[in-house]
């Protein structure tokens, strides 16, 4: 399975959040709500989670394994500095790689 496309639909300054991506998968599979969060130790993603009766949240979808999950996040943080330079620039605050 390849990323075929990812989007940076929304790039913030104000909280930890920084983005919200959407990626697709072979141009057939697409996951929403991946966001792109600052963390202490640099850029990290959160998977699209959903909160469960006790309270806790839950990934609705992510990668099985490590590598998947550095391929995927590698892949977004590249999408989102490509965005946040476009921002900067002036020009839209949406990118995408393919």
């Amino acid at each position: 399975m390849k990323i075929t496309d990812v989007r940076v639909r929304k790039v913030t300054k104000q909280g930890k959040m920084r983005a919200v991506v959407s990626v697709t998968f072979d141009n057939e599979f697409v996951v929403h709500d991946i966001k792109v969060i600052e963390g202490e130790r640099g850029l990290f993603i959160a998977m699209p989670s959903k909160k469960s009766t006790d309270g806790e949240y839950r990934d609705i979808a992510h990668p099985i394994n490590s590598d998947m999950r550095k391929v995927l996040q590698d892949t977004i943080l590249e999408a989102y500095d490509k965005a946040a330079d476009e921002a900067a620039e002036g020009d839209s605050a949406e990118a995408t790689v393919e």
